[in-house]
């Protein structure tokens, strides 16, 4: 009887492998007019495209999940995403879907996926020239109610602003631990940051903190200033003589760019979203969990419904695993609330 069970067991086993179908990791590029600039970005990027499994061999068109990538990211991350996108649909946690990453790094290695004008318009390349392409060019199902957007990061920031911003290409949204939500920790005038940049020179100045190199893309993003080099942006808090100044007509444009003081401005498109959620690692440090639940309470106090997750983890902990968030909940999530139907 034990022996019946075993290869029952190892049946199962080898029926599931023998059935497991891959997908494949396309590279392709478009060139977008939005994203034209005389400060050295390029304006043809590079997209990855994840096909699934019988895409070459059928006819059938599919949901999009729009995947943006976080600071110092590009859309290479794909090829070592396939395995857990081939996972989730092998295991029925989602059914077959395109997934497509473009390459929004710059050389102060991260967009913020924002329309800064001088160093292009990055959000109107995703919302509208990328999904233009996407649309032409892959067998999409090209209606809203059939698009999803996520990211990790950087990225899951710009999913909830893209979203906030076009509720009517897409329809769900999952940001996975989402940063830039709001000025706290090292993002305020309190921290060393600001003193920091207040004392650098240089771009290479920039190079020794992290958090340097984020306030310069913020700036860039958001307050671009083509008359201030070598920065060539304005920010909000300056030191000058360790005496702390405040940019207010900066720190607005920086606001208005930032989901938790964008709710009001955005209540109409939100109530239009089918869907919305934010997760974080509860270890990811202050920044995050802060900024996260304060996003997340100002939702539900503007009666806006959505889902929210601490769960046990760090930034980047527990996210691109076949155990992980990825196939376990953010996948599972659009599997629920795009259609999948032609």
């Amino acid at each position: 009887m034990r022996t019946h069970i075993y290869t029952f067991i190892l049946l199962l086993f080898t029926s599931y492998f023998t059935q497991a179908q891959k997908g494949e990791v396309v590279s392709d590029s478009l060139y977008a007019r939005s994203l034209d600039n005389q400060f050295g970005e390029k304006s043809t990027r590079s997209v990855s495209v994840y096909l699934p499994p019988n895409y070459r061999t059928s006819d059938k068109k599919y949901p999009v999940i729009y995947f943006l990538h976080g600071f110092f990211g590009d859309d290479k991350m794909l090829e070592g995403m396939r395995e857990i996108l081939d996972f989730a649909i092998n295991t029925h946690k989602i059914r077959p879907f395109i997934l497509v990453i473009p390459d929004e790094k710059t050389t102060y290695d991260g967009s913020f996926y924002s329309n800064s004008g001088l160093f292009g318009n990055w959000e109107d390349f995703t919302a509208i020239d990328l999904v233009q392409y996407m649309d032409s060019h892959y067998r999409t199902i090209a209606r809203k109610e059939s698009r999803g957007i996520t990211g990790h990061s950087m990225g899951g920031y710009g999913a909830l602003k893209i979203a906030m911003h076009y509720p009517e290409t897409f329809s769900s949204v999952y940001a996975l631990s989402p940063g830039a939500l709001a000025i706290v920790r090292e993002y305020g005038p309190n921290s060393n940051t600001f003193k920091e940049f207040s004392q650098a020179k240089s771009l290479q100045d920039l190079d020794k903190t992290y958090f340097g190199k984020v306030i310069l893309a913020f700036g860039r993003s958001w307050s671009p200033n083509p008359n201030k080099p070598p920065f060539f942006c304005d920010v909000p808090f300056e030191y000058r003589n360790e005496e702390l100044f405040v940019r207010q007509d900066i720190l607005t444009k920086w606001q208005a760019n930032m989901p938790a003081y964008m709710i009001e401005d955005n209540l109409d498109n939100l109530q239009k979203l089918k869907a919305i959620k934010l997760d974080w690692g509860r270890n990811a440090g202050e920044r995050f969990t802060i900024q996260c639940n304060m996003f997340s309470q100002r939702l539900e106090n503007a009666g806006i419904t959505h889902f929210s997750e601490e769960y046990i983890g760090t930034h980047t902990s527990g996210i691109y695993t076949k155990d992980g968030r990825i196939p376990n909940q953010m996948l599972p999530f659009f599997d629920f609330y795009l259609d999948f139907e032609e």
